[in-house]
């Protein structure tokens, strides 16, 4: 399953700062796909690994170009694509042999779903003690919120950022023109911390697990 885009490799001194690196994507929608979208553009091999039933919910979403998504399409550029039943004990233990070779794992799971499965950090880094698992979510893996759905709105709303924009006439916070919590909140703090954690364990020879709250970030 290509994502029909080919690779980008930025110029400069940071072409192919990361060749070398493998990278397996379980991410959906935005903030986990446009950080490995940065990792695959600094030379890093992302495998973007996908729900054989529905996959990536953002391929549906309009505007399309054929039968994908648009969106999908800019930022999954320059990955491998492939599915796996990961709630299939086969699946699970292709994902593990998979964690095996890997450098990086990224999952925007809700907290404990990883676990569920058998392929937490905990399981994972026991296979590959050099392994960085970077998790994504609302509020954290810890924390009150733990378990509350949420989008990006709500994350900036209890963070104070959608306050800080202005207002329209009735009082009322104006809507941001992009999802300030997926991209800054998320993507961008998580991509901060898997360049730190590879740097880190050059030092060290251990990974890490890498908490990313959304919320948090905004």
């Amino acid at each position: 399953m290509p994502t029909g885009s080919p690779p980008v490799t930025p110029g400069g001194p940071l072409a192919g700062a990361l060749t070398g690196v493998r990278v397996l994507d379980l991410s959906r929608l935005l903030p986990g796909p446009y950080l490995t979208m940065i990792l695959a553009d600094l030379g890093a091999d992302v495998v973007k690994i996908e729900d054989p039933h529905v996959g990536d919910y953002l391929r549906v979403i309009p505007p399309k170009k054929g039968d994908l998504s648009g969106r999908y399409l800019a930022i999954n550029r320059g990955k491998r694509s492939l599915t796996r039943d990961l709630k299939a004990p086969a699946g699970a233990e292709a994902l593990r042999r998979m964690a095996a070779q890997a450098d990086v794992v990224v999952e925007s799971f809700r907290p404990g779903v990883m676990d569920r499965l058998g392929l937490g950090y905990a399981a994972l880094s026991a296979i590959n003690p050099r392994l960085i698992v970077c998790s994504i979510s609302g509020y954290g893996q810890t924390g009150p919120y733990v378990h509350r759905a949420g989008h990006d709105l709500n994350y900036i709303a209890l963070s104070g950022v959608l306050a800080m924009g202005g207002g329209v006439p009735d009082g009322s916070p104006s809507m941001p023109g992009v999802q300030i919590a997926d991209l800054a909140g998320g993507a961008l703090w998580g991509a901060t911390a898997i360049l730190g954690a590879l740097v880190g364990r050059q030092r060290t020879g251990k990974g890490a697990h890498l908490d990313i709250s959304m919320c948090e970030g905004s």
